[in-house]
């Protein structure tokens, strides 16, 4: 019976791993998430694993455990001797957030008044109070308590304090 098993691979191996498995007819999933990356002298998004050095494998353990055991890239099936089987639903609730291969974040709703903290940036761990959403650049305009002003801030970097 085929089930989800999560694979450890060697370190930035999952992209070809995930190749391979696929032309050997097992199915896979391997999840990335945009995240914010400071290069030449500007900030980027770069697609990066969501869980890195796993991915996860659709196979039968009687059947093709040899097959995924001894792809090039793959370190063992978590579980070793007897593979632990992922649930199905937590496979549906990754897939369910998917666009193409990368993961999408629900956007955070923030009220007006309602405290805020900023997560990354010049003004990482300032306390404020959300003003509004600028949902056409992704940014929010929250008060910074500490220093009595407003600023404009990508949405990502704000969570509810």
């Amino acid at each position: 019976m085929k089930q989800w098993y999560a694979v450890y691979t060697k370190p930035k191996s999952e992209d070809s791993t995930v190749r391979l498995l696929n032309n050997a007819g097992v199915e896979t999933l391997a999840p990335k998430i945009l995240r914010r990356k400071y290069r030449r002298s500007r900030y980027e998004e770069v697609a990066e694993q969501l869980f890195p050095c796993y991915i996860f494998a659709f196979f039968d353990n009687e059947e093709d455990c040899r097959t995924v055991k001894y792809a090039r890239g793959v370190r063992y099936v978590v579980g070793r001797e007897n593979p632990l089987p992922v649930h199905a639903e937590i496979i549906a609730a990754i897939r369910d957030r998917l666009e193409g291969d990368i993961v999408k974040a629900p956007a955070q709703q923030f009220r007006p008044g309602e405290p805020v903290c900023v997560d990354e940036g010049p003004f990482k761990d300032f306390y404020g109070v959300f003003v509004r959403d600028i949902p056409a650049r992704r940014r929010v305009l929250i008060l910074i308590e500490a220093l009595h002003s407003r600023i404009e801030i990508e949405q990502r970097s704000v969570r509810k304090a």
